[in-house]
């Protein structure tokens, strides 16, 4: 191989190197806006990681199932730790059927703050509540050594604006008769009224 064969090369891996990478662009998750008596609070859903979760809590945003609802629970685990609660409250108006159970295991996602999850009784009867988790509350993911649940609860997203507004809810105050079982004494009173949850462009 002579020298101008060993040149031709190293101009064509530079030629190669040279020629600008084409990004795909990724598709932007979709948001969705929890207009509340307090303020807005925006959630960012994880359609993809968590795409039977999500579509169900877009399904509901889109036909406007959540406009009119509440905050009605608060559950303090610590001094800054805990979830708010909220959504249909189990209105035979506004629920659809449930869903199937789409453990943290299968989507990646976590319990960490500001994460968004669906309530439910047993796997696979979640339907239209939800709650918000403030602080790390890893024992709600599925398959942990603490988990409170072997299966875990299904995360689906995330607050990206109006955490602030999450924390206030979870201070805000309760009854101290209201609520049965666990939840006695963590039923918010009054609630915090959702006026409207919609999409954001």
């Amino acid at each position: 191989m002579d020298r101008r064969t060993v040149l031709h090369g190293i101009a064509g891996v530079a030629a190669v190197q040279a020629v600008p990478q084409t990004l795909v662009p990724t598709e932007p998750k979709p948001r969705v806006a929890l207009e509340t008596a307090l303020g807005r609070i925006v959630i960012e859903v994880e359609d993809k990681r968590a795409p039977i979760t999500g579509a169900n809590f877009l399904r509901y945003v889109d036909e406007h199932r959540y406009d009119g609802v509440s905050f009605y629970r608060a559950m303090k685990a610590a001094p800054g730790y805990g979830f708010v609660q909220g959504g249909t409250d189990n209105d035979r108006r506004r629920v659809l059927p449930p869903i199937a159970h789409e453990p943290t295991t299968d989507t990646g996602l976590s319990h960490l703050d500001g994460a968004i999850s669906m309530a439910r009784f047993a796997p696979g009867s979640a339907t239209g509540d939800f709650f918000i988790i403030v602080g790390d509350l890893t024992p709600y993911d599925a398959g942990r050594p603490n988990s409170l649940d072997p299966l875990g609860f299904a995360a689906f997203g995330r607050v990206v604006e109006g955490m602030e507004l999450v924390r206030q809810i979870l201070v805000a105050p309760v009854s101290p008769t209201l609520g049965e079982g666990v939840m006695r004494g963590e039923m918010l009173d009054p609630k915090i009224t959702i006026t409207s949850a919609h999409r954001l462009p």
